[in-house]
């Protein structure tokens, strides 16, 4: 009579046992994960998501791949993780543009960034420099604004229509009251070659592009966007020093499509934070002029909700527009 139950109590005790390794072991990932990037390789966010894939990956133990899928200002890339499966196995690294400008740029959007993707955790952040042709008679902001306005004719290069580049100054010349006359560029590079011959006079362009011109007296450096200076361009104070409100970063984030489980969310972002305290990535970052700057999601969901705010009415008030 006491050996049947007892047998009973044996039997779940070992299915119990058997079934503690499955508990214990993570669920996610148990296949490789893949990053949409949706820029070509070489830029900033395709250095970010390299550096991080690689970490991920030995947290994870697994691959961890890159995808780039450039193409609309990063709307296709982040049009397939939009509609991509909800388990965590397509992640999007993105920048301002695709989750946070596009919206209020592009007349017809393929998705909703607040609507259909669930941020994860912002990675990294980098200030934009903002630069002058040394033909440019100034060495302080508080001098650009008087030459500004003494010379209302003067270009400023940027990115393209609506690009972080084009935007950081159209909110510098409200602020200061100035005129610019924006000329716009398929990307950052051919900005910079027009900046160094003197077809333009200003340009706001990523720190490390800009590093050896400036370092060799060919463009001089006024000012960083960001509050902190940049550990690359010793003694080049923010613009906010000079012009209280004015901030701008280039930041990039991680998300996933809209729908996926909390506990997934949690532990990517979780796994983020990690990778984020890890020196070697921090230097990695530093080298390309940025740094680890991580926000959990609910932090980073507010983040993006200033974001879009702050550039819905810098579009607005540039008049820029995509067809």
């Amino acid at each position: 009579m006491i050996i049947r139950p007892m047998r009973f109590f044996l039997a779940a005790l070992c299915a119990f046992a058997a079934l503690m390794p499955t508990a214990g072991r993570a669920a996610f990932p148990e296949k490789p994960v893949r990053i949409i990037v949706p820029f070509p390789a070489g830029g900033a966010t395709d250095v970010v998501a390299r550096a991080l894939a690689q970490r991920l990956s030995q947290i994870w133990n697994q691959p961890v791949v890159i995808e780039n899928r450039p193409g609309a200002g990063g709307n296709i890339g982040a049009d397939l993780v939009a509609k991509a499966p909800p388990d965590g196995y397509t992640l999007l690294m993105a920048s301002a543009a695709e989750v946070a400008i596009n919206p209020y740029l592009y007349k017809g959007m393929p998705f909703d960034p607040a609507r259909d993707l669930a941020p994860l955790s912002r990675v990294a952040s980098a200030p934009l420099v903002l630069l002058v042709h040394p033909s440019v008679p100034v060495t302080t902001v508080s001098q650009l604004i008087a030459y500004l306005k003494a010379n209302p004719d003067t270009s400023c290069a940027n990115s393209g229509t609506g690009s972080p580049q084009h935007l950081a100054a159209e909110q510098f010349r409200l602020l200061t009251g100035t005129k610019i006359i924006h000329v716009p560029y398929k990307g950052g590079a051919p900005a910079v070659t027009d900046l160094l011959g003197g077809q333009v006079q200003m340009f706001f362009g990523g720190v490390p592009p800009a590093l050896p011109h400036i370092r060799s007296g060919r463009l001089r450096a006024i000012a960083v966007t960001t509050k902190e200076p940049s550990n690359l361009l010793e003694g080049v104070p923010p613009v906010s020093a000079t012009v209280p409100g004015f901030e701008f970063e280039n930041w990039q984030g991680m998300f996933a499509p809209a729908g996926t489980p909390s506990a997934i969310i949690s532990q990517i972002a979780a796994d983020i934070a990690r990778v984020a305290q890890d020196k070697a990535f921090g230097e990695q970052l530093v080298a390309q002029g940025a740094g680890p700057a991580p926000l959990g999601p609910a932090a980073f969901a507010a983040f993006l909700d200033a974001e879009r705010s702050k550039y819905a009415r810098l579009v607005k008030e540039s008049g820029a527009a995509v067809d």
